[in-house]
C-alpha cells in the first residue's frame, strides 16, 4: 500500500513552505523515521522524516512553494 508524502504545517500560522532538498533521490529507499527531505518555512530550514519505508516516487519540485497538504511524493 502507498503512503502519501504531504505537506506538514510545522507552525501554527504557517500556511506554506519550500523544498529546498530531497534528501533521497527518486526511485530511492526511504526509511521510516529517516529524514526524507528539507523544507524552508518562517524563517528557517527543517529536514522531515519519511512516514513509511519503501520506494520514494518524488511529485514536487525542488525550490518550489507549496501550500500545507500538497502532495510531494509517494511511498510504496
Amino acid at each position: 500500500m502507498a503512503t502519501e508524502v504531504l505537506l506538514p504545517k510545522i507552525g501554527f500560522s504557517m500556511n506554506e513552505g519550500l523544498l529546498s532538498e530531497w534528501l533521497v533521490p527518486d526511485g530511492g529507499q526511504a526509511v521510516e523515521g529517516q529524514p526524507l527531505y528539507a523544507m524552508e518555512s518562517e524563517k528557517s530550514t527543517q529536514e522531515v522524516e519519511s512516514p513509511a519505508t519503501g520506494t520514494l516516487r518524488i511529485k514536487a519540485q525542488v525550490g518550489e512553494t507549496y501550500e500545507v497538504g500538497t502532495l510531494l511524493a509517494v511511498i510504496e
